[in-house]
């Protein structure tokens, strides 16, 4: 199985000891890795497959314990850069009654959104199976630049792009920008994932249906729309799917969705899909990869955290 990498930010998520009240309530947090693209990389990596992030960390005890975990879990530490400049980026979380959360970020710059593109290196995409990033790093400023080199190199040696834009308000002081960097990225992808709290605010529709138009465009072959506790769907230009979520009772959300997508990309993987036959894939199919993946992110929820908390098989 080819490797998949993915870029963007890896940061440590202060998951609070009390549940039900907002940050400022708090007694106090527990720290954990986490960071979006990070967390794909470790469902990935959790269920057998090799991946790698594309990222930088502060020169402190956090870039440490970010290190340390890949390094225990098996993701490649190779393409993570490390300077002085600015810190590892922190966020703290809240979990309300109902599982959902509340972020406070401290990356005024973080560490990794000062990555240069000239940091990336064309030779790391050779055996790329995938390469998966977020919107939360392709603000203006360099993480955005480097984004769109390591697009350019994963086309080139014919890695499927994966997107997924998961939208963190919080970290944009203009929300109209968030909405066009998002929709100046999605045609660059192959794969676009998306969940029904983002639809609207991404494509001004209200209904799946009415957006698909909007989000096939450029290079988008297969569109995963996430529903939480009411199940996913997939769409392809000629076929659909969809699969319910299993209910359970959720204790930690953190990291679900990239639970969700990581899982999607291994199986995607595992069965040697490529950029030119996911086009092709059956309603089936795609009937199959959600059923795991909603089980794997199902798993993933019944305890706090979000790589710590991924089970190693589907």
């Amino acid at each position: 199985m080819k490797k998949l990498l993915a870029i963007g930010e890896a940061l440590i998520d202060f998951i609070p000891r009390n549940t039900g009240v907002p940050i400022k309530q708090v007694e106090s947090f527990k720290p954990a890795v986490g960071g979006a693209p990070a967390n794909v990389c470790g469902a990935f990596t959790k269920l057998g497959g090799e991946s790698k992030l594309i990222t930088q960390l502060g020169n402190d005890p956090f870039g440490d314990k970010i290190v340390d975990e890949f390094e225990y879990y098996g993701i490649g530490c190779e393409y993570v850069s490390r300077i002085n400049d600015a810190n590892t980026s922190l966020a703290f979380v809240a979990l309300k009654d109902d599982g959902n959360r509340e972020f406070s970020f401290y990356r005024k710059p973080g560490a990794d959104m000062l990555l240069k593109p000239e940091t990336i290196k064309e030779d790391w995409f050779k055996d790329a199976f995938a390469l998966h990033f977020c919107s939360v790093s392709i603000g203006d400023f360099p993480m955005k630049d480097a984004h769109e080199k390591a697009i350019e190199y994963a086309t080139n040696n014919g890695a499927i792009i994966s997107f997924d834009p998961n939208v963190r308000l919080a970290l944009w002081d203009d929300i109209d920008l968030l909405r066009k960097r998002i929709n100046e990225f999605i045609p660059k992808a192959d794969i676009v994932k998306i969940s029904d709290e983002e639809l609207e605010f991404i494509t001004g529709k209200d209904s799946i249906e009415d957006a698909l138009p909007q989000l096939f465009t450029g290079r988008v072959k297969l569109v995963i729309y996430t529903k939480g506790s009411e199940g996913a769907e997939a769409y392809t230009k000629s076929v659909s799917a969809s699969a319910p979520a299993e209910k359970v009772n959720a204790i930690d959300t953190t990291g679900a969705g990239d639970a969700f997508i990581g899982s999607l990309l291994y199986q995607l993987a595992e069965d040697g899909v490529t950029t030119d036959s996911i086009a092709d894939l059956t309603e089936d199919k795609l009937e199959e990869y959600l059923k795991k993946s909603n089980g794997y992110c199902a798993k993933s929820v019944l305890e706090n955290g979000a790589i710590a908390s991924y089970p190693t098989s589907l």
